[in-house]
């Protein structure tokens, strides 16, 4: 299960979610808000490699798992 970086749409905070799915929808803990995958940081391949650039699309992406 992967950890990602979401950002709230409705009050613009950002926090770290434990998902089972990469498409799982999350709601913000402060306002209950929808939340969006946010792409910033460091990005590793299921082999633990960097990424250099991630395209954001996980359905068609081999990479990070």
């Amino acid at each position: 299960m992967p950890i990602l970086q979401y950002k709230c749409s409705s009050c613009g905070k950002e926090f770290e979610e434990l998902v089972k799915k990469f498409d799982e929808k999350v709601v913000c803990p402060a306002c209950g808000g929808t939340a969006e995958r946010s792409y910033r940081g460091e990005m590793f391949s299921a082999t633990g490699a960097r990424i250099k650039k991630c395209s954001g699309n996980c359905k068609t992406c081999g990479g990070c798992h």
